[in-house]
């Protein structure tokens, strides 16, 4: 039987260049023969692809904080029954872009839901599953900002304003420094292969302990 596999979670605020690393740890795990699943929040399944849409369509900026808390939960309660807890148990590692600290980020420093209404929530919805490691990647707002605005018109969180992010970049950085054992904190304004190759070493214990 499979030892069970490792989940790995990436965070950061917009313009941090998670699609990038995403793409660069996809092809270091491939030439270590990791056999792994990648999927994103929300999204990832039917359910959590349509509460993408909902979430990120600008024409519904009046959606409630509590609204958009727990339609994140609803997505992520479905990603990690149907696809998440499978693959770790099946012995597959999962790299998760976002999970729950995007919620204690976005959804509680950014939008001002109590961090015990979220707690309350990930131990409903998330069947106890944390992450193993959590890679963070940390830029000033301004930087991701300016990234961000390259990329297109703003879907409705990234037509938040400036204070709006520099709330949920406080909120990663105190839970970063309060789970220093689970957090790797990566500076994103480094060269995108600056970034990657720290990624890849914070990855490495995983490896020596899969051994």
């Amino acid at each position: 039987m499979n030892r069970r596999g490792y989940f790995i979670t990436l965070e950061g605020g917009e313009g941090a260049g998670k699609s990038t690393l995403l793409a660069g740890l996809r092809d270091h795990f491939s030439q270590r023969g990791v056999n792994l699943l990648q999927v994103r929040e929300p999204g990832g399944t039917a359910l959590g692809e349509a509460v993408r849409s909902i979430v990120l369509d600008p024409a519904l900026a009046g959606i409630s904080p509590e609204s958009e808390l727990l339609l994140m939960f609803a997505a992520r309660g479905q990603l990690v029954r149907e696809r998440i807890l499978p693959a770790l148990d099946a012995g597959q590692w999962v790299l998760c872009d976002r999970y729950v600290d995007a919620s204690y980020a976005y959804q509680g420093a950014g939008r001002g839901q109590p961090a015990d209404r979220i707690a309350e929530l990930e131990r409903w919805a998330c069947a106890g599953l944390k992450a193993d490691l959590t890679l963070l990647l940390d830029l000033p707002v301004s930087i991701g900002r300016a990234r961000a605005a390259g990329r297109g018109a703003a879907d409705r969180i990234e037509a938040e304003a400036d204070a709006f992010f520099e709330r949920v970049r406080n909120a990663y950085r105190d839970r970063a420094q309060a789970e220093p054992q689970r957090f790797r904190v990566i500076d994103a304004s480094l060269p995108p292969e600056q970034v990657l190759n720290a990624a890849v070493e914070a990855v490495a214990h995983l490896f020596e302990a899969n051994t």
